[in-house]
């Protein structure tokens, strides 16, 4: 029995000598549709659309009913920037974090988010995730009054800064 013919018997290695093909492509010279590997090719042709990057509405609908979720986040981040602009800056950055955080939030929950979905989902979540915590602790801790007080980072600043 030849190798070909018996997909139970390969080992890791032979697996390894599987032409990389579009899955899509037509079949070999006998009839049989080609094998594909999850490895990746030595040259890519495009680039793939990241995981949840489908449209978030209907085809038919208009464009920003299909792009809802990176326009409310965008839509907040702006209304933020606009507060910080008009001296509430407290409140306009932790908007802006908010914002992130509910980036983070509907790319987890939601299968498709549009324009939301840069990269994969892990990553997507990881990055709004971490980048909405910190501007949100950042207000927080801004001075004059500071909302939240982390008694070690004070420690911390004292011994690095001052040279007494």
């Amino acid at each position: 029995m030849s190798p070909e013919s018996n997909d139970t018997g390969k080992d890791a290695d032979a697996m390894d000598d599987i032409e990389v093909t579009d899955p899509v492509s037509a079949p070999d010279a006998e009839g049989r549709p080609r094998r594909t590997t999850r490895r990746f090719p030595l040259f890519t042709r495009d680039t793939a659309r990241p995981e949840g990057g489908g449209r978030a509405a209907p085809g038919d609908a208009p464009a920003p009913a299909r792009q809802w979720p990176i326009l409310a986040v965008l839509g907040t981040v702006g209304l933020g920037l606009l507060l910080t602009a008009f001296d509430v800056f407290r409140y306009g950055t932790l908007l802006i974090g908010a914002a992130l955080l509910a980036g983070a939030v509907l790319r987890w929950v939601m299968p498709g988010v549009g324009m939301l979905a840069v990269r994969s989902r892990f990553t997507d979540i990881v990055t709004y995730g971490v980048l909405g915590l910190a501007i949100v602790l950042l207000a927080l801790m801004a001075q004059p009054k500071p909302w939240l007080t982390i008694p070690f980072l004070k420690d911390t600043l004292h011994y690095t800064v001052n040279s007494n």
